[in-house]
């Protein structure tokens, strides 16, 4: 089994890294793009992995099966760093640290990999500290980046890396690996993959958390229930309490185990007043947290927008008269009534009411509340409106 055997759909760009991976001296910098859930990292942890394969130069690298390949793509390879953040940003210091890293010779492969899986959280100046190392990298340094698109990254960067463009794989590439992979049953697989609308991580996410899949269906009847602006108030308080619960729940357990063992490598007391060394350390690390909670919110708050976005992405096609499998296709009965009582262009104003929503909490510091309850007041039937 090959490093590339779970790169679902993406036979063209699989094909484009295998031949770089035996080049005696591939490009040096790397930018893999491709919309969310279609496998940006995964192609580039299996491309480092095939980078370090233990086979000769020239035979087919990627095997799967060596150390190189197994320790790289577990993330324990000593050549590679693989950058991720669940903060807002990547601070301009971690990005120093990046270049700093660079420099380093490869201690047991031929390259020094560097992964950096969130290159569009990079503002400005983070980016800028890039470019030297990017423009004039040690020779035996590979850089990897990942971005939804390349114009999240700066011009001055996309335009020295070499692109990797990933597409959204179909519903049944996606059914097959889950199944394959990860032995799920056929037919939650297919249900969860086009539920995801193909993203990968939450097809996997649906087919094996009920609890997952109900948070799920609630979203998307939510259209059902809107009848007045009163419901669309309650209905935007409980998306929100949701989503926070959602976070808080994920993060609560992980921020005391990152605090223990902050403590415990800072050799604190067991009791007593902290020293303010170690306070000040401390304080770093909540602030750190914080900031990741803030994002995981946000995150919570987008993936549930896309799933409200398809329940109106069904309807349209039904109002257009499109053939085809709906995302919600258990809904299909409940979707054609609804379908009946609107027109193609109200439904694109919703959808577009949503998509406005998601680039404002994602994008600014908007109150999530205000902005999802003017969202769901806009969502409201015509006659309601006008009443």
């Amino acid at each position: 089994m090959s490093v590339w055997t779970f790169l679902t759909g993406q036979a063209a760009a699989v094909e484009q890294l295998r031949r770089a991976a035996a080049a005696e001296q591939p490009n040096h910098a790397w930018l893999f793009t491709g919309p969310p859930g279609s496998g940006r990292s995964n192609a580039a942890r299996a491309f480092a992995a095939a980078l370090l394969c233990d086979r000769p130069l020239l035979e087919e690298r990627g095997c799967g099966e060596c150390k190189a390949c197994t320790t790289a793509l577990a993330g324990s390879h000593a050549d590679v760093t693989n950058v991720t953040t669940e903060k807002v940003t990547i601070s301009i210091d971690e990005a120093r640290e990046l270049v700093r890293k660079a420099q380093d010779k490869p201690s047991t492969g031929r390259w020094r990999v560097i992964i950096v899986e969130d290159a569009d959280r990079m503002q400005e100046r983070s980016t800028n500290v890039l470019l030297k190392a990017i423009e004039e990298p040690p020779p035996r340094t590979i850089w990897l980046l990942c971005a939804p698109s390349p114009g999240d990254v700066l011009v001055t960067i996309r335009s020295r890396c070499r692109s990797v463009s990933l597409r959204v794989p179909p519903v049944d590439a996606v059914t097959d690996l889950l199944v394959r992979r990860d032995g799920i049953d056929p037919i939650i697989a297919e249900a969860a993959a086009r539920a995801a609308q193909s993203h990968i991580g939450v097809a996997k996410r649906l087919a094996t958390d009920s609890d997952a899949r109900e948070r799920r269906n609630q979203i998307v009847r939510l259209p059902l229930n809107l009848r007045n602006i009163a419901g669309a108030m309650r209905a935007a308080a409980d998306l929100v309490k949701l989503a926070e619960a959602e976070a808080q729940s994920s993060f609560e357990q992980r921020d005391a185990e990152e605090k223990a063992a902050l403590l415990v490598s800072l050799g604190a007391p067991e009791s007593g007043t902290l020293p303010p060394a170690i306070r000040a350390q401390v304080k770093r690390l909540e602030d750190d947290q914080n900031r990741r909670a803030k994002r995981s919110k946000n995150d919570y708050f987008d993936r549930a927008l896309t799933d409200l976005t398809s329940f109106y992405r069904d309807v349209l096609m039904l109002q257009l008269g499109t053939s085809g499998y709906l995302v919600n296709e258990p809904l299909r009965p409940e979707l054609e009534r609804y379908a009946e009582h609107g027109t193609p262009e109200e439904t694109l104003g919703r959808i577009e009411a949503i998509n406005k929503v998601r680039t404002r909490i994602v994008g600014t510091n908007v109150a999530p509340l205000l902005a999802i309850e003017a969202m769901a007041v806009s969502l409201l039937p015509e006659k309601e409106l006008s009443a």
